[in-house]
């Protein structure tokens, strides 16, 4: 919670209920496993594909594809479906509610799932990359209907608690999957059963969403009037007032906003490289076999989650006490978030497979300190506009993923087989480079102001209200 968020925020209007775990804690859950299965099935192609392209796996009937060159170009493919919906996915979400929109996208990213191995089977590659842009697809809505969610479940005094534990299984999948999806690419099932897991796993969370979930406490038949009033009171709902037009030619000239647009599109660059070819890197220069290798793949993403929890609560304090400005604070730990892992990445380009355990410790750096990105750019679309953070974040996601697309490729285009260390040292350099040039321009142009767009045509709204008043 940002310190304008802190000095505004209203007193509740209603007493806490006395129950300790309401109706409202029980969306919050499922919402949790929605976003672990999400990130699970959005990562374990990265494990998953080089058990794919084994030429021997733990057992002879399990298909395997070593002939196949497009292993980069899968591991993009996501991307290339996710950046399409999410600019129009808030406002279409808002109109038709969120609830069912996260179902049926869910389920049709979960049958997609089920359907890689056969689809690989009979089409090959391409049949694999068009269930991965599907996937993508579908997972373009997950945000936009998790925060629409969260801003009609939460009250405003759990607002900051929730939203992390939410978007914290985020990370957490990953954790899980990278080392569940080299488990079975280990064993007899092969790397077939990872794939029909999160399948499975996605279609029975649909169906408990469908029984359990809804899209505000007012639809939810099994609230308390007592929760209800609680959650609706404390809350500031866009019901209540009428909405501010959005000033989009204001946006984008705006110096501040274009350093998160440029910081987060560094980061994705950085941090989706590391996330897609981490396992191929621990496989031919670090010569992991696919167990050791998942386990150690996931790693630095359990040190990611784990400091997401220190340093957001930091960067809360420095606030709270004016130690320093919002904007100083963002810019702090944004440059913490980036620097450091661009000083490991150059130091692992230059690691060789005699320095296994050094590699690991660079790797953990490069990815576990990442997480103070969380409390730099990535909360700064609320210090800019309250009024408009869900248009800027879904601006900044949408456009920040095409370098989710590019990362992979660009190691693909470097003329080095990927057994060749000279590829990583590049593939690393290249990704640091890119953090420090991103971080550069947001600490020049960053601010932690509320901008004077934030407001505007807010007199305009204000002569409708009284009209529909009279």
């Amino acid at each position: 919670m940002t310190q304008t968020d802190l000095e505004k925020a209203p007193e509740p209007q209603f007493p806490k209920p006395k129950q300790w775990f309401g109706v409202r804690h029980i969306q919050f859950v499922i919402l949790f496993f929605a976003t672990i299965i999400a990130y699970g099935i959005r990562t374990n192609m990265s494990v998953g594909i080089i058990a794919m392209m084994e030429k021997d796996p733990p057992d002879p009937s399990i298909p395997t594809y070593p002939d196949w060159t497009q292993k980069e170009t899968i591991l993009s493919a996501f991307f290339w479906g996710y950046v399409i919906p999410q600019i129009g996915a808030g406002a279409v979400v808002k109109k038709f509610g969120p609830k069912w929109f996260l179902a049926v996208t869910t389920a049709i990213n979960s049958l997609f799932t089920l359907l890689i191995p056969v689809m690989a089977e009979n089409l090959g590659e391409n049949g694999v990359i068009a269930c991965r842009i599907i996937q993508g697809l579908n997972q373009g809505f997950l945000f936009p209907s998790l925060h629409t969610l969260l801003g009609k479940w939460t009250p405003l005094a759990e607002r900051s608690q929730v939203a992390s534990f939410v978007y914290t299984g985020g990370p957490l999948g990953t954790v899980i999957s990278l080392p569940v999806t080299g488990a079975f690419a280990g064993s007899k099932l092969g790397w077939p059963g990872a794939f029909y897991l999160y399948g499975s796993l996605g279609l029975v969370w649909t169906v408990l969403w469908g029984f359990i979930g809804a899209d505000s406490p007012s639809k939810h038949g099994g609230i308390s009037k007592e929760e209800r009033e609680y959650i609706e009171g404390a809350s500031i709902t866009s019901e209540e007032k009428k909405e501010l037009k959005t000033p989009w030619k204001s946006i984008f000239t705006s110096a501040p906003f274009i350093a998160i647009l440029v910081a987060h599109s560094g980061q994705n660059w950085g941090f989706w490289t590391l996330l897609t070819e981490t396992p191929s890197y621990l496989s031919e220069i670090m010569q992991y076999d696919i167990k050791d290798n998942s386990l150690l793949s996931a790693l630095p993403y359990l040190v990611l989650w784990l400091l997401s929890f220190v340093f957001s609560p930091l960067a809360d304090y420095l606030i709270v006490r004016k130690y320093l400005s919002i904007g100083n604070v963002r810019k702090l730990f944004n440059t913490i978030g980036l620097i450091i892992p661009a000083i490991a990445l150059v130091a692992l380009g230059f690691v060789d497979s005699s320095q296994k355990d050094l590699a690991l410790v660079l790797l953990v750096l490069a990815v576990g300190f990442n997480a103070a990105v969380y409390s730099g750019f990535n909360v700064n679309h609320i210090d800019l506009s309250p009024n408009h953070a869900g248009i800027l974040m879904g601006i900044t996601n949408s456009l920040s993923n095409i370098f989710s697309i590019i990362a992979p490729l660009a190691i693909k285009a470097i003329p080095y087989e990927q057994s060749d260390p000279i590829l990583w040292r590049y593939a690393f350099c290249i990704s640091a480079g890119i953090y420090v040039a991103a971080d550069i321009f947001y600490v020049i142009c960053a601010s932690g102001e509320v901008q004077p767009w934030n407001t505007e045509g807010e007199d305009e709204v204000v002569e409708e209200v009284q009209k529909d008043a009279l």
